[in-house]
């Protein structure tokens, strides 16, 4: 997440991200967005989220907007292969789980939906 970007937009949204009370701000509207709410219905708001802000990048920022999304599914798979699933003792085990490359999929047709 903190790659140099030559977007402004990821730039400004990363400078977002470091400040404390840019931190601060997001927190608290994830948690007042997602309180009380099943993982399922996270899932399932997040994707909305995501369809959202593909939507409102599209539209006011058409220029930055394959950038934005290219940077937010890295971010995605980077989770996705942060650690092993399943094995022994880091022994065996795969990269990306089945049900994360669905969640991959799920994250790639909400940032590929039509404005």
């Amino acid at each position: 997440m903190r790659e140099p970007s030559s977007s402004e937009l990821i730039r400004t949204v990363i400078a977002d991200f470091q400040s404390g009370e840019g931190r601060t701000a997001i927190q608290d509207a994830l948690q007042k967005r997602l309180s009380g709410a099943k993982p399922a219905d996270i899932v399932q708001q997040s994707l909305a989220n995501l369809r959202e802000v593909s939507a409102i990048v599209d539209e006011k920022a058409p220029d930055d907007a394959a950038d934005f999304k290219a940077w937010l599914r890295g971010i995605g798979q980077m989770v996705a292969e942060a650690s092993l699933e399943g094995g022994f003792l880091g022994i065996g085990g795969v990269r990306v789980s089945e049900a994360e490359k669905a969640t991959l999929a799920d994250i790639e047709r909400a940032l590929s939906a039509p404005a």
